[in-house]
């Protein structure tokens, strides 16, 4: 009997914020494979804030998700029939497997998919610290920010799968990080848990005036280093805050994801700081994956970088999980079980 998979399309574009009637649950046989071709079993799907952007039809990075094609994404899974010498079955392996149950790869192309080990570092760290979130971690932090020891750096989202390691790798590196999340609860984790010195709760402090005094109390030498992932109120706070010559990665802002404008209100700090801003996508510095990864792996498998997992049940949850997501209602990386 063959194999059925299920899969989630992209069933029409956003208008304002996106909601589940944007997507649609279809099935569909899986075919034969061919010569060179893998059939992987996906166990997890990684959900990321990246994805918004791809269901809008408009210029980007990279071009829009095509409606009526399998959403795109991170996959980590276990391969269940191999047509390729290089794979076997039984292989653990990550790739972009999109959101569904099965996938087939072509594994001749290489770099579509990667075999992990899972002795000491769990499959599901491959979607989140050992995987794309990780590597974005630290090459904003490593390659943009640059920290040298002593300087503060400070990182919005501090509880998600990106922020939560930007600031414990800025402290491997001698720095003070300081986290901004919302939410209490989110913020006892950031500095108990991630070892972070200090997190400002932006839900408490909603205007750019009270944001601001609540991060001079938390860098009271002002702020070296930021990695954006928000925008808006929370990016115009920090430049009040920002020594000169400091350096902001601009990984992503979610604040303006579903549309409406991003002003900001003091550009010219940027002038008398004499600051740095430069946005990244992490996809365009492959070279550097190797490096990061090695120290991403060796800091989980020694349990020196921690992360938490926020965990949906089946492939039918996507798409309700992904808008929690873009309203922060995750903790820390979030994933789709699907086995």
């Amino acid at each position: 009997m063959s194999l059925v998979n299920q899969q989630i399309l992209l069933a029409s574009r956003p208008t304002g914020e996106a909601t589940v009637d944007n997507f649609r649950l279809v099935q569909t046989p899986v075919p034969a494979l061919q010569d060179g071709q893998v059939l992987v079993r996906n166990h997890y799907l990684s959900l990321d804030p990246y994805m918004r952007g791809r269901m809008n039809d408009s210029k980007s990075y990279a071009q829009p998700q095509p409606l009526d094609t399998v959403m795109i994404g991170g996959t980590a899974g276990e391969v269940v029939a191999s047509n390729n010498e290089a794979f076997k079955v039984g292989d653990t392996v990550v790739g972009m497997g999109g959101w569904q149950d099965y996938v087939i790869v072509d594994a001749s192309q290489r770099g579509l998919l990667r075999t992990v080990d899972t002795t000491h570092i769990p499959l599901s760290a491959y979607l989140g610290a050992v995987g794309m979130p990780g590597v974005t971690a630290w090459y904003g932090l490593v390659k943009i920010i640059a920290p040298k020891a002593g300087e503060t750096v400070v990182v919005s989202a501090a509880s998600g799968a990106v922020g939560s390691a930007v600031g414990q790798l800025a402290k491997v590196r001698g720095c003070r990080a300081v986290g901004i999340a919302g939410g209490a609860d989110k913020c006892r984790y950031v500095v108990d848990e991630l070892g972070f010195d200090a997190c400002v709760d932006y839900k408490a402090h909603r205007d750019v005036k009270a944001l601001s005094a609540a991060l001079k109390d938390a860098c009271p030498a002002g702020i070296d280093g930021y990695f954006e992932n928000v925008g808006g109120v929370v990016l115009d706070a920090v430049m009040q805050r920002a020594n000169a010559f400091s350096r902001i990665a601009l990984c992503g802002m979610i604040s303006g994801y579903d549309g409406q404008p991003i002003p900001m209100a003091a550009p010219q700090l940027l002038l008398t700081n004499r600051m740095k801003l430069e946005g990244f996508i992490v996809s365009e510095h492959m070279d550097v994956w190797p490096e990061a990864l090695k120290e991403l792996g060796t800091l989980v498998a020694t349990k020196k970088l921690k992360y938490r997992e926020t965990v949906a049940q089946g492939l039918a949850a996507a798409p309700e999980a992904f808008l929690g997501l873009l309203k922060g209602r995750n903790f820390g990386k979030q994933l789709v079980k699907l086995v």
